[in-house]
């Protein structure tokens, strides 16, 4: 089976929405027509596990226009966009496993699909592919000179790994790069998560309050568009850096208990376990909304909620109502899935147009240096982030200023002082 999608007669209208996506990725855009010509990737397999989106399909056409023999699967299993998946191969010929609301076991069957075409590089969106490649077919670390992640709980994934000694090729953290963590996490997942709660629950933010658990690059964005749209926000958080941040920034900080009996709308999006538990679930008023932008849906104990529930139903499309033995309300967007990719669509193309650079640059890197890799994980070269960002700008129309040769000498020098 060289595909598993939905259908594929849905292929016209996902290439009509890739190449309006692809109309606002620039830079990726101009990496494909090098790529065209210099073919980077030639003679190498990828196995990438991404979220099957519009900006995602302009990713792997980029890969394959470098040469790449591309194989893509989905890495969650709400995230695929059917009519981009039917695309993808239909009109550009690549090889997709990938369906919107799969079930676990079609989910890693899809994964190890990806594992068959004995990548030489994985690309990967959470550490599925790597993870099931170390667990359990080893045999393929033969082939596979190294790999790039996406996101923040896939490095967390990748870098207990390595610190355990049990990663064995080097990987390329894209999630760390100063053009994706500043910009797709912030402004990217601000806006989708936001969007993903408004489509699917048609509730207004203005006057409600909003907890927002985390307050990494993520969590900042989304606080900031809630607070945007006139929301009452509280950041929930165990750093005390982040958190008197939060303060500073203008948002309450409470413990998760006390957050719990305020919450109109709570939003997880930390990479952890069980941020939503069950002396939240005891405290949260009727009516709360629950929803997770973090990469796994265990940062809301979902489990416990059901046991604790004597009744629950679909009220609206990826909107399950819970009842609770008082008679309370909590509703769950999506499974707990990720809320922005599973009841909206995702980041914008303009923010992912740098993440999705970093990610084909990245590969090209791994190519031309895994000899001098060990097995761990590594930033986006400076150069590759500084170099994304500069056609970023120039895309945008916007230009800076150069440091004159007076100012390059006083920055380098230590024998200038007050005049």
């Amino acid at each position: 089976m060289d595909h598993h999608v939905k259908d594929l007669s849905l292929a016209d209208a996902g290439k009509a929405r890739i190449e309006w996506a692809d109309a606002d990725m620039p830079v990726l855009a101009s990496i494909r027509e090098r790529f065209e010509r210099e073919k980077p990737l030639a003679g190498m397999r990828i196995s990438a596990c991404l979220h099957v989106t519009t900006e995602t399909a302009n990713l792997a056409r980029t890969l394959k226009a470098g040469g790449a023999d591309m194989v893509l699967c989905a890495s969650n299993p709400l995230s695929t966009q059917d009519d981009v998946a039917a695309a993808l191969v239909q009109h550009y010929g690549i090889r997709t496993y990938a369906i919107k609301g799969e079930d676990t076991q079609t989910y890693y069957a899809h994964i190890d699909a990806a594992i068959d075409h004995k990548p030489n590089i994985t690309m990967d969106d959470g550490a599925d592919v790597v993870g099931r490649v170390h667990a359990d077919r080893p045999e393929m670390l033969a082939d596979i000179i190294g790999g790039t992640e996406e996101t923040t709980t896939g490095v967390i994934r990748l870098r207990a790994m390595a610190a355990d000694g049990a990663l064995k090729m080097p990987i390329v953290s894209v999630n760390d790069a100063m053009t994706k963590h500043l910009f797709d996490n912030r402004y990217g997942t601000g806006q989708s998560t936001l969007d993903g709660v408004i489509r699917a629950t048609n509730r207004l933010i203005a006057g409600r309050t909003v907890v927002v658990s985390g307050y990494g690059w993520c969590g900042r964005g989304i606080a900031m568009r809630a607070d945007g749209l006139g929301g009452n926000v509280i950041v929930l958080e165990v750093d005390p850096l982040k958190a008197l941040e939060a303060v500073m920034d203008g948002y309450r900080v409470m413990p998760a208990v006390e957050a719990a009996a305020l919450a109109d709308i709570w939003i997880t999006v930390t990479g952890d376990v069980n941020v939503i538990d069950s002396d939240a679930f005891d405290a949260m008023k009727d009516g709360a909304i629950i929803a997770n932008s973090g990469h796994f849906n265990c940062e809301i104990n979902i489990p416990h909620l059901r046991e604790k529930s004597v009744s629950s139903r679909e009220v609206r499309p990826l909107v399950e109502e819970f009842v609770l033995a008082d008679g309370r309300r909590i509703f769950l967007l999506a499974d707990g899935r990720l809320v922005n990719l599973s009841c909206a669509e995702g980041h914008p193309a303009n923010v992912m147009d740098m993440s999705f650079a970093n990610q084909a640059l990245s590969a090209e890197y791994m190519v031309q240096n895994h000899k001098s890799l060990a097995p761990g994980v590594y930033p986006v070269p400076a150069e590759i982030d500084a170099g994304i960002a500069k056609l970023k700008l120039a895309t945008m129309g916007v230009q800076i200023d150069t440091l004159t040769p007076e100012q390059v000498k006083y920055l380098a020098s230590w024998n200038e002082g007050t005049v």
